[in-house]
This record gives structure tokens, sequence and C-alpha cells, in this order.
């Protein structure tokens, strides 16, 4: 099992070094195991030179089988550990920048505090990824567009804002509609709602296509931006709430609510679900039910 970690572990890395670290071995140590099992299966792995590596078409193959059975040697793992009741094992998860700073830091904080014997990987996205390709366990998801494939369970809404400080308000001015949006300096986010904001206002759903000199794939960067009085801003209420209540920011169209999200945590399978992953999806809703992410409207 421990050249088959190894392996992925190279691959997934990029290079050799990178595995040891990971793996808190030596290079050394690493590449001798990566040896025995290219020794071992007859036929080499990797294509490596000193500027990079990449799979030999047996590697391919090999890297697939390799996390099938690494992904059955960990429920087989979870089902020993399941009998005593406590859980083991170590799970991977992603969910945008935001998102973590809100909820599942501080959530993973306590599940660890409570359950010595588990680790908790947390991967960084504001994209979707594929969560079978990635060998992620559980997806924090803010959408309103799920994929069918994938089993989802609601853990909250999400309600934004859209924002601007007083320094560019003064500068360009107040929108007074929906509208007026297009002809204002707006940032935007790579992945949600890049061109097009959609409201509820109270003559019903209104969007706008909107476009601004300044984008980023992380909703925090674009508040910092909006901080120094760079454009307009679409945020989750959570992360500007403060910032609203001191006045660093202003809260725009208060007639008019982005449109509301969902905040899904998304995994491939039921049937694949390992008690770990059960036990911090349980302990998960039961915190957010105690300390629930939405906020009421900005003020």
């Amino acid at each position: 099992m421990t050249g088959l970690q190894v392996f992925v572990a190279v691959v997934e890395q990029g290079s050799l070094s990178a595995a040891a670290e990971r793996l808190d071995m030596s290079r050394a140590m690493v590449s001798r195991y990566l040896a025995e099992l290219e020794e071992w299966m007859g036929a080499r792995l990797l294509h490596r030179t000193t500027r990079r590596q990449s799979l030999t078409l047996v590697g391919e193959e090999a890297l697939q089988r390799a996390r099938s059975v690494l992904s059955l040697g960990e429920e087989m793992s979870q089902l020993a550990s399941h009998q005593d009741e406590a859980p083991r094992g170590r799970l991977r998860i992603t969910c945008s920048y935001s998102l973590a700073d809100a909820v599942l830091m501080d959530a993973a904080h306590e599940y660890l505090a409570r359950w010595p014997g588990t680790a908790i990987e947390i991967l960084l996205l504001d994209r979707t990824v594929n969560l079978v390709e990635e060998r992620i366990d559980l997806a924090l998801r803010i959408t309103n567009d799920l994929d069918p494939n994938l089993v989802a369970r609601k853990l909250g809404i999400c309600r934004s804002v859209v924002c601007a400080s007083p320094a560019y308000i003064q500068h360009q001015g107040e929108p007074q509609t929906v509208a007026d949006l297009a002809h204002h300096n707006c940032l935007t986010h790579a992945y949600v709602g890049k061109s097009l904001w959609q409201f509820d206002g109270p003559d019903g759903p209104e969007s706008v296509a909107v476009s601004g000199n300044l984008g980023a794939n992380l909703s925090n960067l674009l508040l910092r931006n909006t901080l120094l009085g760079d454009g307009i801003s679409l945020q989750p209420l959570w992360s500007v709430a403060e910032y609203l209540q001191s006045g660093e920011l202003v809260a725009l169209l208060r007639d008019y609510e982005p449109t509301q999200l969902g905040i899904f945590a998304v995994y491939a399978t039921r049937k694949q679900m390992t008690p770990l992953l059960r036990s911090f999806l349980d302990f998960l809703v039961m915190r957010l039910q105690e300390q629930p992410i939405t906020t009421g409207k900005p003020a």
C-alpha cells in the first residue's frame, strides 16, 4: 500500500521532493518505493527528466487502479474504526475561500479537537471540480444549479449584497436602479455572476449585464479592491457585514435583493459514503443548525 501511496503522491504533487514533503519521508525513500513498484509491475510508470515528469501509458492506467485500491483501503479502515464508534481517517474537502472563512475552518477546528484520530485536507477553490477525478470526499458549494449525478444536502442559503465604498460613491455616484449598474465599474467574479447580476425587486426578477476593469476568481480579492474604492462588487453578506456596520462599505439598491443561492454539501454517492464522511457531515449540519451562517438584510 505504501508504494501505491507514494506513486499517487508523486503524480499529484508533481515531483519526488514535493511528494516526500507531503508524506513526511525522505526523497530517497520516495524514490526507493517508486522503483520497487515499477520493478514489481515490470514497467516504467513515469517519464522523469530534470525539468518535468509525465505518466507513461502504463502509468496512466496504474494511477486509476492505485487510487481505487487506496480508496478501498480507506473504506476498510473506516469499517474497522466504526466498530469503536470513533471516526478515523482523512477527509478531502473543497469549498470557496469565503465559505471556508465563514464556516469550514471553525467547523474543522471543532471536529478535529473532538476526534483526534481524524484529519482534514481543505482545498480552497471557487470553481467546480470533478469529485471523483480529484479524489474529493466532500464539496461545499454555493449554487442553484446542482449536478443531478451528485448527492447534495442543503446546509443553508447565501444572501448577497451589492456594495461599494463611500469614496467610490462620492466620485461615481450611487446607482438608483438595477439598470444603472451597466454604467458603473463592476468588479466581477470569474465563476459566479461574471457578466450577469440577477435580482428580486419590488416588481419581480430583474437582471443586468455588468462589466468592469477588474475581475478575479476569489471573492475576497474583489472585496479588498471594493474597500479601496475601485468599483462595485457582489459579495456574500457574511463577508461584508462588519464593513457595512462600520461604514467602510455601503449597501446599494436596497429595494433589490440579489438572487439567493443555496449552500450545499455535495458528495459522489451514498453507496460509498464512509463512516468518517457521514460523521463529519452530521456534525456540520448540527453545527449550522446551532449557528446558522445566514444573516439578515444589510442595515
